[in-house]
């Protein structure tokens, strides 16, 4: 049964023409083929003498020998010029090379014949040097190569395939894309082998991973695809070209990771450190980690680092307790623990946040603790973790807890960039981590200290009901150096303060004690306001410069600018209130000015003059006076009360002074409604008010007289202090009262000036005060055995609860102060040793 020969075949590439010599040695059958290859249609032929038909003149001679000995019986093959078309249609002829071979035949009647096959040499050489180029190129080309059928199995492969995937190359003729690739992958590329054969378009840069025999890495492959055809145009199969790009994926992977790291830790830099908290910082950590570097993590400290310890375990055994404060993870369910790294706390099921716990000795965790490197923890059967890397969190040299990341099953296994990018993560956090420790055991330092400066929540005055307030900022501010005090002055007189140092932290803490305390002391000299101010400004500017520095390199230009950053500025108000009078002084170094309620009246800023803030020194301080009415209401306070990000300072001191417009309500609840109504919860300053209710000393509470300077006038002194104490039902301090007066008017007489003048005060002590116009101040001193005189003031001293002296605008006041006797009539009493030692 014959068949056509399928396209593709021989016959479609190699030129092949017949014809037939009959017995006379003329043509008798002309193929199509023939006529193609020698331009020549059968009617020119056909009964002609080939020799004649179609070799040039010069060659016929020797042809016609040929053809003769073929017709007697001879066979021949060799090569025949020919003439042909030149193939533009113009009708000359070109020479061409036939391989021609002649074979004898015989007709039906015994004649002798001739059948000839005549191929072109040219299309043999081209097919040849295709052919070699071919196989030249399939053979060594660099590139996997591979040949498939349109049934879709390998109909031929190339060296460098065979190469890479093993045994020869007709190993492969018949196998399929699934003998290579995973089945996921090879689904993927026999769809589009398909697409190809039956579409005809191309596929480029296809990218596939599989694993070659053998090899544990796998590889990338970018395929390209097209559709074969054979000659007659029929698809035949598909050309496949593998190029394997492993280096260059891996390159881009690590380009990619590179970036991904370098993100991070932008990302770190911008998020982690924000808060001075422990635990915020902790949590920070872990939403920079988790999802974008592992699957879940987690944060432990040291339990003596977070219990304020000054310093932390640091590098010791590993096993020391410590505390979960930070956990996060991308996974919803799955045992997560990490083999080697589980807490021996005593109690099953895995560390919580929160969770004092401890790690073995021997375990991973805890050697990473102990030698400060990181451990990486492979995952144990079952559990959803397949590494975990522990990371000790490093911070100067010490150790202050361990992070632990951990990616799933799944995930890509940590790398070496890995290792480095964690290790500067956990780095960069143990530093914030410190810091935020540091931080903490400085805040709370401050914050004792500040709290012991202040006065007691609930401090009395003569003639003054007084509330106070004192709010601290937030945890993520410094404390600052906002202090209020209430000091009692002679003459049932109160000191009202009221000061901020500039500046937050220890050392503001630091400088509002010292600050305070030199209030006090410069308020017990009895100074007026001005003088105070004057005194406390020098001391502001001595507060920042080292001991000796004045004596070591005063002429130093760098220990100048030194002096000069240590420079502490402070804003202070300073008042004085006499109840006697219901006089108040003002004196005012750069704060912000005092509120005054007056009873039915609008809050009122009163207009003190605001002065240079202490420290900067150079100007003077002056001094404000100022009447207030029985019932008026007075407020002193710091500029975190009015003043915040929110509202710019003119609103707040509107908003207080609206808060103030109802004082007649008791002064705690009037507190309580400025810091209510006021925002006093953003955080950013400390907070300290200060409020005084007037309530001037009745006049029945004062005795007040004027005596001449003559000798009469102790006699004198002595019988009004005598009838005053009565009236007043003070029987038991006549006895006392009459000798200390009798001491303090002989020596004004003595060495005093002009008119003396004697009041006596009641309300929560007895002073006396004995005013006169000399300048010089009484001085206490030890009277020798032989001196008539020097005593007085040493009795006075023995005799009061106080004593003391002052000056005045005219002259001076010289008092004592008695305790009023209690429900048990307790009296101050001399032995006679005492009474006997002063004479």
């Amino acid at each position: 049964m014959w068949q056509n020969s399928p396209p593709g075949s021989i016959y479609d590439y190699i030129r092949v023409a017949s014809f037939s010599i009959g017995p006379g040695g003329l043509v008798e059958q002309w193929s199509k083929r023939a006529e193609e290859l020698f331009g020549l249609p059968a009617s020119d032929v056909v009964g002609r003498d080939p020799v004649e038909a179609f070799m040039p003149p010069e060659l016929r001679t020797r042809g016609r020998h040929r053809l003769a000995e073929i017709l007697d019986g001879k066979e021949w093959t060799g090569f025949v010029p020919f003439r042909m078309p030149d193939g533009e249609g113009t009708g000359a002829r070109a020479h061409g090379m036939a391989e021609i071979y002649l074979m004898p035949s015989a007709t039906a009647d015994g004649e002798q014949a001739a059948l000839c096959l005549v191929v072109d040499v040219r299309a043999v050489r081209r097919i040849e040097t295709d052919l070699a180029a071919s196989q030249a190129i399939f053979g060594q080309s660099p590139f996997g190569f591979l040949l498939f059928g349109t049934d879709f199995t390998v109909q031929r492969a190339n060296k460098r395939f065979a190469t890479v995937f093993g045994g020869a190359v007709e190993d492969h003729r018949g196998r399929t894309v699934h003998d290579y690739l995973a089945p996921a992958e090879a689904d993927r590329m026999t769809a589009a082998l398909e697409r190809v054969l039956e579409t005809g378009e191309a596929v480029t840069d296809m990218q596939l991973v599989g694993t070659a025999p053998g090899e544990t890495e796998r590889r990338h492959w970018s395929v390209n695809l097209y559709r074969v055809h054979s000659g007659a145009g029929r698809p035949v199969g598909v050309a496949g070209l593998a190029t394997d790009v492993t280096r260059r994926h891996v390159a881009a992977r690590e380009a990619a990771d590179a970036r991904r790291n370098l993100a991070l830790l932008n990302e770190a830099g911008a998020r982690i450190g924000n808060s001075l908290d422990l635990e915020t910082t902790a949590r920070e950590l872990l939403d920079v980690a988790v999802p974008g570097f592992c699957d879940l993590a987690s944060v432990d400290l040291y339990q003596g680092l977070l219990a304020g310890d000054e310093t932390p375990p640091g590098r010791a055994d590993g096993s020391a307790e410590l505390r979960r404060v930070a956990f996060a993870s991308a996974v919803s369910e799955g045992p997560l623990a990490a083999p080697g790294c589980v807490a021996d706390g005593g109690r099953p099921g895995p560390t919580e946040v929160g969770d004092v716990h401890r790690y073995p000795f021997n375990s991973p965790c805890a050697s990473a603790l102990r030698t400060a490197r990181v451990q990486t923890v492979p995952g144990e059967d079952g559990s959803l973790v397949h590494t975990t890397l522990a990371v000790p969190m490093v911070a100067h040299d010490t150790v202050v807890g361990l992070a632990k990341f951990s990616r799933t099953k799944g995930s890509e296994p940590f790398g070496e960039r890995d290792l480095a990018l964690a290790t500067e993560l956990a780095a960069r956090a143990a530093v914030c981590i410190d810091n935020a420790r540091l931080y903490r055991r400085e805040h709370e330092r401050a914050l004792i200290l500040q709290r012991s400066l202040l006065p007691p929540g609930d401090p009395e005055a003569a003639g003054l009901d007084i509330a106070c307030r004192y709010l601290p900022g937030n945890t993520a501010t410094e404390v600052g150096g906002d202090w209020f005090d209430v000091i009692e002055l002679p003459g049932h007189r109160t000191a009202l303060v009221v000061g901020d140092v500039m500046g937050r932290g220890l050392r503001a803490a630091v400088a509002m004690g010292e600050l305070r305390t030199a209030v006090r002391t410069l308020a017990l000299l009895d100074l007026e306001p001005a003088e105070v101010l004057s005194a406390l400004d020098e001391i502001a500017r001595g507060l920042g410069t080292p001991s000796g520095a004045q004596h070591a390199s005063r002429a130093s230009h760098k220990a100048r600018e030194a002096d000069l950053s240590e420079v502490y500025l402070a804003t202070c108000v300073y008042a004085v209130y006499d109840p006697v009078t219901r006089r108040c002084t003002f004196a005012n170094a750069g704060h912000l000015p005092p509120v005054l309620v007056e009873p039915g009246e609008e809050a009122l800023l009163l207009d003190v003059p605001p002065g240079m803030p202490l420290g900067v020194g150079g100007e003077p301080f002056e001094e404000v006076e100022v009447e207030v009415p029985e019932g008026a209401l007075l407020a002193l306070y710091t500029d975190g009360l009015v003043e915040s990000r929110d509202h710019p300072l003119d609103e707040g001191l509107m908003a207080f002074r609206a808060a103030l417009t109802d004082p007649a309500h008791p002064l705690e609840d009037v507190c309580d409604h400025v810091l209510n109504t006021l925002d006093t919860r953003h955080g950013e300053d400390d907070i300290a008010l200060l409020m005084a209710r007037i309530q001037g000393m009745p006049a029945e509470s004062v005795g007040d007289w004027s005596l001449p300077r003559e000798p009469r006038s102790v006699g004198r002194a002595r019988e009004l202090a005598r009838a005053q104490l009565v009236t007043w039902g003070l029987e038991d301090l006549v006895d006392t009262t009459e000798l200390l007066v009798s001491e303090l008017v002989t020596n004004a007489l003595r060495y005093g000036e002009g008119d003396i003048r004697l009041r006596l005060l009641l309300d929560r002590t007895l002073v006396c005060e004995v005013w006169d116009a000399g300048l010089v101040q009484p001085r206490r001193r030890r009277a020798r055995d032989t001196d008539e005189g020097g005593r007085g003031l040493q009795l006075v001293g023995l005799l009061s609860a106080a004593w003391g002296s002052r000056r005045t605008p005219r002259g001076k006041t010289v008092w004592f102060e008695l305790a009023l006797p209690t429900g048990e009539a307790e009296k101050a009493e001399l032995s006679v040793d005492q009474l006997l030692s002063l004479f």
